[in-house]
């Protein structure tokens, strides 16, 4: 090679390098130091906690803003915006992290199209799309631009749902149109005391209902992990978010057309149970601890709950089975008893239908006594809520186990993904039940005259509530008439649960033609 092709090639080479330099430097030390002491990690750091060592490939790296009369001369290095994609366990996923340092993190239409950029390759390439979030909004000074910009990203949101999973960390802040990108998102993941989500801030709101609150009682991880539902997970600090965030990816495919990936373990599948027998107890008034159930059941007690602080009268989270992935919904008897509300049917639909998705089958544990009465939840719409919940589970084709442990009683038994609902397989214990209501209300009304008539009423009504029970509250009569597939000893259900999913790992179920269907949103 000539030394004057030489000299210019080290020359370009430099360029190049100095300019990437600067692309990674962000918005300056200064402000960097300013982003740690404020308890947060930068972009970058945020993709070395996220992805294997050494395995993130930069995107788009010089893409610059589009302009505009107020953003002459105004540097955005890498437009506030790091995109490209790396590794987590040795798979394939996309990121694009936010750069705070950077303008805010604010975007515009460039900072828009990056992120749609990534997406579409996360898309045509069958990945996960991993948003990191901390961003001050949209970018004021680009006007229009700027909201196109959200309107790329926010369509693909769309359009990408269940074809592969998107997660979104929220690392900062999220406020305005900004927080309906995560929304649309299969699961949101928030840092405490870092991070918030709302629509319109304190100042506003202030201004306009007059209300004083703070940021966090507004929209912080607790208010969304606990009262709005808007938050799956939460955790102290962006390093511990990254991990969860890890941790979920774990029990995901790749895509749509993929399977989970399973995980060995060494925890026998025959491994018997005993200890339920004490958990749960068969009088059907005293609770006890679902989550214990569910981790005796599992591989190695391991289980990942999603939103475990919203509506906590149902459990849903994952957990492997035989080194297979499930997702397990579950009655929790500790709160309003198991029954379902309005909430507890959101929870449980949205989860049930992200599964079907992304072909994690589905475990069902019943306890339930029917929906939550009350003037409230009638008047807010229990009956639409409720039947997303039906709706959720009739639409799943993946397999799908159900387990009675107690009660399983009214419309929730139906709701519950009994066999009429899709069940592939229905299984309960001696100590199950299933009936239209309790023996004390079904007594009640089957035998009222019989009880009003007797010269001691209460003798009389003591008598027939025992009699109910022997007749109807057992597994028995449900099984005779192949509305359960078997009784299990407790002790043996591990076994029978991975039994059933092995039979189960090849079904195939074809629907009628649709364009889609209409969930009762």
């Amino acid at each position: 090679m000539r030394d004057d092709t030489l000299t210019w090639m080290n020359e370009l080479t430099a360029e190049m390098e100095e300019r990437r330099k600067k692309v990674a430097a962000g918005g300056g030390p200064a402000r960097q130091k300013k982003q740690r002491d404020a308890g947060k990690l930068t972009a970058r750091e945020r993709l070395d906690h996220l992805l294997d060592e050494g395995s993130f490939v930069e995107l788009g790296a010089f893409v610059e803003h589009a302009g505009g009369d107020l953003m002459r001369g105004v540097e955005a290095p890498g437009e506030g915006v790091v995109t490209g994609y790396g590794t987590v366990q040795g798979r394939t996923v996309f990121v694009f992290s936010q750069d705070f340092t950077v303008l805010g993190g604010s975007l515009g239409k460039m900072h828009g199209r990056k992120i749609a950029n990534v997406m579409d390759l996360a898309a045509r390439t069958g990945a996960p799309i991993i948003g990191l979030n901390d961003s001050a909004g949209a970018r004021i000074q680009e006007g229009v631009d700027a909201l196109s910009g959200y309107g790329d990203v926010f369509f693909r949101n769309a359009r990408y749902s269940g074809v592969v999973p998107q997660i979104s960390a929220i690392l900062g802040p999220c406020a305005g149109g900004a927080v309906y990108s995560p929304a649309m998102t299969d699961f949101v993941v928030m840092a405490r005391g870092t991070s918030y989500m709302f629509i319109t801030g304190p100042e506003v709101i202030r201004s306009v209902t007059k209300e004083e609150v703070t940021f966090e009682q507004l929209g912080g991880a607790d208010v969304h992990g606990r009262v709005s539902g808007v938050a799956h997970l939460e955790a102290d600090g962006d390093v511990e978010v990254l991990r969860q965030v890890r941790e979920l990816l774990a029990y995901l495919p790749q895509s749509a057309k993929e399977q989970p990936p399973r995980r060995e373990t060494d925890d026998p599948a025959a491994r018997e149970t005993p200890e339920l027998l004490s958990i749960v107890h068969p009088d059907q008034r005293r609770p006890y601890p679902m989550h214990d159930v569910i981790r005796t059941l599992v591989d190695d007690r391991r289980f990942l709950e999603i939103q475990p602080d919203f509506a906590k009268n149902i459990i849903v989270g994952f957990a492997h089975l035989g080194g297979q992935p499930v997702g397990v919904v579950a009655n929790n008897p500790r709160h309003l008893a198991g029954t379902l509300n309005i909430d507890a049917s959101d929870k449980a639909a949205r989860f049930i239908r992200t599964c079907d998705a992304f072909n994690v089958p589905v475990v069902t544990l019943v306890d339930v006594t029917g929906f939550l009465p009350g003037v409230a939840q009638e008047h807010a719409g229990i009956i639409r809520h409720g039947a997303k919940m039906l709706y959720a589970y009739a639409e799943a084709t993946v397999p799908k186990i159900t387990l009675i442990t107690r009660k399983s009683y009214g419309g929730a038994y139906l709701a519950m993904n009994s066999k009429d609902m899709g069940a592939d397989v229905v299984l309960a214990w001696p100590t199950a039940a299933v009936a239209v209501m309790g023996a004390e209300g079904a007594a009640n009304i089957i035998y009222r005259r019989e009880i009003e008539r007797s010269p001691d009423p209460a003798a009389t009504r003591a008598q027939k509530i025992e009699e109910y029970k022997k007749r109807f509250d057992n597994p028995y009569v449900a099984a005779a008439k192949g509305y359960i597939d078997d009784v299990v000893d407790p002790k043996h259900t591990r076994l029978a649960l991975i039994r059933h999913l092995r039979m189960l790992e090849g079904k195939e179920q074809s629907l009628p033609f649709r364009k889609h269907g209409n969930i009762p949103l």
